[in-house]
């Protein structure tokens, strides 16, 4: 299949969470179908944005190739990364109301975490394409502080580095009164949440020709 663009996410091994992830957004991002969401009112509205992703955590951010590389040596390279990246812990996943969306987000120390985000981000950005003019200005309407800006001009991306923050989304923007009505219907469908939790694999996925991500390949951290 050709894709239009690929990332490094975090997806999780087949299991309670995946099913989860799957069924809550309404697409099984590992097997790139569509799944059945539970019948919930508006529940297809609050998905629709994350959907086109899949449940799964960014690493490296959506790129587009850049001129003179391929999908081989793109594959390649996130192999050989795998295999010197050693894995990374924290003391579990929790449901966070997180700058407006609902998402999984790390608890306790976060250093292992941004050292695996921070390494995907370094060692395979020779295959991102410049951002574009219009990409940056987009970002820019978020309304960047100046760590952000430098980000984004040197890694096409300005939540990477210091700013990055692991999670899981969910759900898109919701108003404050929807919040806690949602964090309630999440809760009533978790299973239980992986405690500690491991960051022990990192997954090629690129975007098809329909907008949607789907897993390329899944790699075992094992340096």
């Amino acid at each position: 299949m050709s894709y239009s663009r690929f990332a490094i996410y975090y997806v999780p091994p087949d299991g309670p969470l995946a099913d989860f992830g799957a069924s809550w957004l309404g697409w099984d991002v590992l097997r790139g179908c569509e799944a059945l969401q539970p019948d919930m009112p508006d529940l297809d509205d609050i998905t629709m944005t994350p959907r086109k992703y899949g449940f799964h955590a960014t690493l490296k951010p959506p790129f587009r190739l850049a001129h003179g590389q391929d999908v081989q040596t793109l594959e390649a390279a996130t192999s050989a990364l795998a295999v010197s990246l050693a894995p990374a812990r924290c003391d579990g996943l929790e449901l966070t109301a997180l700058g407006g969306f609902l998402a999984l987000t790390p608890r306790g120390d976060m250093q292992g975490l941004r050292r695996v985000g921070g390494t995907c981000v370094r060692a395979l950005d020779r295959f991102r394409a410049p951002a574009s003019e219009a990409e940056v200005a987009r970002r820019r309407k978020a309304g960047l502080n100046p760590q952000q800006e430098a980000l984004l001009a040197q890694w096409g991306y300005p939540y990477v580095m210091e700013e990055f923050r692991f999670h899981m989304t969910l759900t898109a923007r919701l108003s404050q009164d929807a919040i806690a009505r949602w964090s309630a219907a999440v809760q009533r469908h978790l299973p239980e949440l992986p405690s500690p939790f491991a960051l022990d694999q990192i997954a090629l996925c690129g975007e098809r020709a329909d907008g949607r991500f789907e897993v390329i390949h899944r790699y075992k951290l094992t340096g």
